[in-house]
């Protein structure tokens, strides 16, 4: 049976995320993270604002063909300010790279974060002291 993926961050790189909500709120952000994938293990180390992103009330979004070709890429994030942490049918269809990351309201802790692979099945975190 084939192991399932774990995508590791740092702290410090969650709390930018949740700093980057916390500004926008009420409307959506969304990112895009840079890291590197081997194995079973996806390693984010960056996050990227995408260019031309919009923001807005119940959505957010990136004109894909705008992005420049980076291999580096693994997926986004975006926030739902409603506080679910479970993908839309529309976050779903808009899938980018091999992960899609939401963090929800009030964007505090690790409570407040979930990944999920193309299909919609959650991913394990593991969120990095240094």
């Amino acid at each position: 049976m084939k192991a399932g993926i774990t995508v590791s961050m740092s702290h410090e790189l969650l709390q930018a995320i949740f700093e980057g909500a916390r500004r926008l709120y009420p409307k959506e952000t969304i990112l895009l993270l840079r890291g590197e994938k081997k194995e079973n293990l996806i390693r984010i180390s960056e996050l990227v604002v995408p260019p031309l992103a919009t923001y807005g009330r119940g959505f957010a979004g990136i004109p894909l063909h705008m992005l420049p070709m980076d291999f580096s890429i693994v997926g986004t994030v975006h926030s739902h300010p409603s506080g679910s942490l479970t993908p839309s049918t529309t976050d779903l269809n808009h899938f980018f790279g091999n992960i899609l990351m939401i963090v929800g309201f009030p964007f505090e802790d690790e409570r407040n974060v979930a990944g999920y692979n193309r299909s919609g099945k959650k991913l394990m975190l593991q969120i990095t002291k240094a």
